[in-house]
């Protein structure tokens, strides 16, 4: 699985095309440096992932039933907009212009990179995300981070009653 990680300011041209940073560049593994998928995020921002990273999503999202309401209405609403990108030689990717208007992609732009993703945000609203800071981050990652702790501490002891038979 690819790690991603940074953050980068650009600009984005009068075209809808923003350049990969070299240093991000510089962390996608060969196969995946000139193929991305794109699509909408949960926020106001784009995400942009690695082409063998998208197949991973891909093949996730295929295993939902079209017979339950739910499952179609996500994958309608997470497909919504998403799109091939090739880099061109100059390193740009083309953002398409419905998910230019629906982040408000325009000048500034900040590509946050994490996990298997990027995340592309107008540097407005990306300031503006920030700034709404929890007025207590220290007790949000305690209840999300000791949440998952308990959720894999769960999962290996599963597996190893499992293991044993038990």
């Amino acid at each position: 699985m690819t790690q991603l990680h940074g953050e980068y300011e650009l600009k984005m041209d009068a075209k809808g095309r923003l350049m990969i940073p070299t240093a991000l560049k510089k962390q996608l593994p060969e196969a995946d440096k000139d193929s991305f998928f794109i699509n909408r995020g949960f926020e106001k921002c784009c995400v942009l992932y690695p082409a063998k990273e998208w197949k991973i999503i891909a093949t996730e999202i295929d295993k939902l039933s079209d017979y339950i309401q739910k499952e179609r209405t996500f994958k309608r609403y997470f497909l919504r907009g998403a799109s091939k990108l090739e880099m061109d030689a100059a390193s740009r990717i083309l953002i398409p212009k419905p998910l230019q208007e629906f982040a408000n992609l325009q000048g500034e732009l900040v590509l946050l990179a994490y996990g298997n993703k990027i995340e592309i945000w107008n540097k407005a609203e990306y300031d503006k995300m920030l700034s709404e800071e929890p007025s207590d981050f220290s007790a949000l990652a305690e209840e999300v981070m000791s949440k998952r702790k308990k959720e894999d501490e769960s999962s290996s002891a599963k597996a190893t009653e499992d293991k044993d038979g038990k």
